[in-house]
């Protein structure tokens, strides 16, 4: 309803009916993502469909936020696209307010808005507002008042209203007012800094910062500035060499001085939001989709244009073009989909199947199967790196590609995987992409998984059955 105006007339029956054609469309296209994206990461440009949808975008996105809500372990795919869908569709919107604030007058008010910003893209998912990050830092405010209130209860900071403008002009007041927030912050409220896990990106997040009351100096000094500003107190960023500080204005103001893939690609896009011809930028933006094989189309886009905007960056531009062209030609020759039957007699050395959940033996994570090989189809560099020689039957032993708990995918050898007998969900952000349900003993692969391992379903029955058959039997013994 946040979306309505209580004193505009709507006709509730047409908005249904808008609102029922957008959600047949939604599901439509998730429907349509396993079989175009499921050998690949589904690309920028593939989300072309959605940005010619017609109607309301909110319509859309509530489709969506419903298939993701769907309750119990089924429906995973439409889960994972779901989510794909929706991660895009906010980041963009997002991403085109951002710019528009960046357009904006420089202003100390303006500096907590941008990082909210840069919080809601690469969290697109999580439900943060301005208006909610701003009640909790108003909530803190309110205990430092509380405690100024003790030391000057005439303190003229305790007259400001929200969005008051003002300043104490008294060094003295001033100091009273920073007595009062270094209690609040770090005696009341215990925020610190995280000298133990620095570069966690949660440091980053304000409202993870407000949640648990830790953080880095720069969302420190942020949430520092922002309320000494509102008890009238002038503070100025510094952008100091390998630390960002607050600079106390005792006397006339100053100028202010301006993990995973994803978020990696996320940090590049708003930089290039801010500095859209930053040919280093660009570099590492056409490196990184590159070397994630992804999008090779909008790699030569970007590559153009780093050519145009320095020449004198042919010789990595070159290679990158070169190689990128090679990828594009390797994808247009490959035909059809390679089916693994079991039956086959090149892989009857092949013990395990897909969607069993697995536990490593010497590492001791927990897994589930996605693939496999009768054996190793990595290089030589990396069977060396990996040290697979090592192994009692080296590299001619079937390989699985497993999906980890930890959220990593790896290749592990037969030799080191063992059955689960207390098998759990493996809480990976791509179990959706290559199972469509979690039974409580195994994973069902989806539609396209099934394509390329016909076989294994019937087997990981089987498998299923007698090893838990083995362990009643034990159990009754």
């Amino acid at each position: 309803m946040k979306h309505y105006s209580p004193t505009d007339y709507v006709n509730w029956l047409e908005e249904y009916k808008v609102r029922q054609k957008a959600g047949l469309e939604a599901r439509k296209i998730v429907a349509s993502f396993s079989k175009r994206f499921f050998s690949e990461h589904v690309p920028c440009n593939g989300f072309s469909d959605i940005e010619n949808l017609e109607g309301p975008e909110i319509f859309f996105e509530d489709e969506l936020v419903c298939i993701l809500n769907m309750e119990g372990r089924k429906a995973l795919t439409w889960k994972y696209y779901a989510k794909k869908i929706l991660y895009y569709l906010r980041q963009q919107k997002i991403l085109n307010n951002l710019k528009a604030f960046l357009q904006q007058p420089d202003d100390y008010e303006s500096y907590l808005e941008g990082a909210v910003y840069i919080d809601q893209y690469c969290n697109p998912l999580s439900d943060i507002s301005l208006k909610d990050i701003q009640a909790q830092i108003d909530s803190i405010i309110e205990l430092v008042c509380k405690t100024l209130r003790g030391i000057n209860s005439r303190h003229p900071s305790l007259a400001f209203k929200a969005g008051d403008s003002s300043m104490v002009m008294e060094i003295e007041l001033q100091s009273q007012v920073l007595d009062a927030m270094n209690y609040v912050l770090y005696d009341q409220l215990k925020f610190k800094g995280n000298r133990m896990d620095y570069y966690n990106a949660l440091n980053l997040y304000m409202h993870q910062v407000l949640i648990r009351r830790t953080g880095i100096p720069i969302s420190m000094s942020l949430l520092y500035l922002t309320i000494a500003r509102q008890l009238g107190v002038p503070l100025e960023p510094v952008n100091f060499p390998s630390h960002f500080l607050l600079r106390w204005c005792q006397g006339a103001e100053g100028e202010g001085i301006d993990q995973s893939y994803q978020l990696l690609r996320d940090s590049l896009d708003l930089y290039l939001a801010m500095y859209p011809d930053q040919v280093q930028l660009l570099l590492l933006q056409a490196r990184l989709y590159f070397h994630l094989g992804i999008w090779p189309e909008k790699v030569l886009d970007i590559l153009q244009h780093i050519q145009t905007l320095d020449p004198g960056q042919h010789g990595a531009v070159g290679y990158l073009v070169q190689h990128t062209l090679e990828h594009i030609e390797r994808k247009k020759e490959e035909v059809g989909v390679e089916v693994k039957l079991r039956s086959d007699e090149k892989h009857r050395d092949v013990c395990y199947s897909i969607g069993l959940i697995m536990k490593h033996k010497r590492y001791g994570y927990n897994c589930v199967i996605y693939g496999w090989d009768p054996t190793c189809m990595m290089g030589h560099e990396w069977i060396r790196n990996m040290n697979v020689h090592s192994l009692p039957h080296g590299h001619h032993q079937p390989f699985y590609n497993v999906l980890v708990e930890d959220g990593s995918c790896r290749y592990a050898a037969q030799e080191n995987l063992e059955y689960n007998v207390e098998p759990q969900e493996i809480s990976h952000p791509d179990v959706g992409r290559y199972f469509s349900e979690f039974t409580g003993t195994h994973y069902i692969p989806n539609a396209e998984l099934e394509i390329r391992y016909p076989e294994d379903l019937e087997f990981v029955y089987e498998t299923v059955q007698n090893i838990y058959s083995a362990k009643k039997e034990n159990i009754d013994e």
